[in-house]
């Protein structure tokens, strides 16, 4: 196998000669991410690239299609108990973990049991649902859980319930660590179409096949994947050129999409997402925690620039669009760009009273379109009283001051997009109290009738009556201004020719799983 050093010299060299050469092995395909895997345990995922890693190196009870039904995957049927609070999942006979030992109900009660420990990555969407004992294996194919309360989306978040071979890692575990986070740190322990092969932190990662995975492989199907990490545009042009790249990442530069896009053997695919892009707005911190301020940001973003010109979008009327089109309130307005408007409400701020007010904006340094919004935005900015401070960081830095509210600065440009197929995804995550305190939560709401109004909605089973109250939720929202919501992304991705099978999924990264696509070439 190539050494990420030789596959990218090679692109170079071919880039520098013209030549347009195929590198491909069959059925080895090589993809770039602009942002490292900080975390391949599945506990721990929080980010795209890391739930990228899950879908394929893992398997949870369910899964979902790409219109976002939820799908046998584990478990192959579950039952509900009519008050919602009992779900009991029957498990899938012959499937097994990447060390061939079978899956057993004891692995679910053990991974959910460490997620909840560990307290990290997915484990807020359970950690009040489930406690010590709310799940138990009736026997080795039968599993039961017991939720705390209701929690009427409890289906859709199962897909990111990931099993963990529980034997395998109770041999590695230690006094010190008795859930094996060591080891599961660099290791994967999960029954998922790949393995991991190699994982060179910050540049590359490869995963290959699991040859007895449950739903078996045809002669098409992607023996390996290559991802390369990089944020550098003339990397993946040059891997393009060279015939290496197989799938770009859907955040490169439009000259880049334009450049790959004329290769002979290349398409560029674009299409709808539910993944929304916002400025989040510290709430609690200087000079953000006015809502006047806020809404100044908000009147004071070109929309139009930023859609057309430097990152293709859908307008974005609230923190969610209307994929759940009976939760999306009609009657709630697009924001509009109105530079008189802002300036007005940055003059009766009191913190233009000394002048100049200084305001940070972070966004994910060596991301070229995110560079050039934030040049955008500091150009009208600084024309109606503000002092914008652009700070790029580096992906794992900027959720390392997330974790603070003290150290989220003023406005940072994100992308979010539903993590679960449910409304609930694009409210709890980022607005509830409880889940404060990590990337998607920039904003630090904090606010009490905002956590009632969608802890109300969780436990509402009246659908109409639950969707009622998220189109109350999404209109409080856009009056506080708790962010300034920018787009709806409409992606692009450059694709070789012979590269078949991918489908979006209405869920962070499950369009990924490369179990389901193929390479197809004459």
């Amino acid at each position: 196998m190539k050494s990420l050093r030789s596959l990218l010299l090679g692109a170079t060299a071919a880039l520098a000669l013209g030549a347009s050469v195929p590198a491909f092995a069959q059925n080895v395909v090589t993809v770039n991410t602009v942002q490292i895997f900080g975390t391949v345990d599945p506990a721990k995922i929080n980010d795209y690239t890391e739930y990228m890693a899950a879908v394929n190196m893992y398997e949870a009870l369910t899964t979902l299609d790409g219109d976002g039904a939820i799908q046998p995957l584990l478990a192959e049927s579950w039952e509900v108990s009519e008050d919602t609070l009992t779900w009991t999942f029957t498990l899938k006979k012959g499937a097994t973990f990447q060390d061939g030992s079978p899956i057993e109900a004891k692995d679910v009660v053990w991974s959910v049991e460490r997620l909840l420990a560990i307290n990290e990555g997915p484990s807020y969407l359970f950690s009040n649902l489930l406690s010590e004992g709310s799940v138990t294996a009736l026997d080795d194919h039968k599993v039961q859980f017991v939720l705390n309360e209701v929690y009427t989306p409890f289906l859709t978040t199962t897909p990111l319930l990931f099993l963990v071979n529980s034997d395998v890692a109770a041999a590695q575990a230690t006094e010190d660590d008795p859930w094996a986070q060591g080891y599961i740190a660099n290791n994967t322990l999960g029954a998922g179409a790949f393995m991991l092969d190699s994982w060179d932190r910050g540049a590359s990662m490869t995963i290959k096949r699991y040859e007895n995975y449950h739903l078996g492989w045809d002669d098409q199907a992607i023996d390996e994947v290559r991802f390369v990490v990089t944020n550098e545009e003339a990397t993946v042009k040059a891997l393009a050129v060279a015939g290496e790249l197989t799938m770009s990442s859907d955040a490169q530069a439009q000259e880049t999409y334009a450049s790959i896009g004329a290769l002979e053997d290349y398409r560029i695919v674009e299409y709808p997402t539910a993944t929304n892009f916002y400025f989040k707005l510290n709430n609690q911190i200087a000079p953000t925690d006015d809502v006047n301020i806020r809404r100044a940001l908000a009147l004071a973003t070109d929309y139009d620039t930023i859609r057309e010109v430097l990152l293709p979008g859908e307008p974005l009327a609230g923190p969610m669009p209307p994929v759940f089109a009976d939760a999306f309130p009609k009657d709630v307005a697009l924001p509009k760009f109105d530079l008189e408007a802002a300036k007005a409400l940055v003059e009766a701020s009191p913190y233009s009273a000394d002048g100049p007010i200084d305001i940070e904006m972070m966004y994910v340094a060596g991301l070229a379109f995110e560079e050039e919004i934030a040049l955008l935005t500091k150009s009208i900015l600084d024309t109606i009283g503000f002092n914008t401070i652009l700070k790029p960081e580096p992906w794992n830095r900027m959720t390392e001051l997330a974790a603070n509210v003290d150290t989220t600065p003023a406005m940072t440009q994100v992308f979010y997009g539903a993590t679960y197929p449910s409304p609930d995804s694009y409210f709890f995550g980022q607005y509830h109290s409880r889940a404060a305190g990590t990337w998607q939560s920039m904003e630090w709401v904090m606010n009490d009738e905002i956590d009632k109004m969608i802890d109300t909605a969780r436990g509402t089973v009246d659908v109409d009556a639950q969707n009622a109250i998220y189109a109350d939720l999404q209109r409080k929202l856009v009056d506080e201004q708790v962010a300034v919501f920018v787009l709806t992304q409409r992606s692009q991705q450059a694709f070789h020719r012979c590269l078949e099978g991918f489908t979006w999924v209405p869920m962070q990264s499950f369009e990924f799983n490369f179990h389901t696509m193929r390479w197809v070439c004459e």
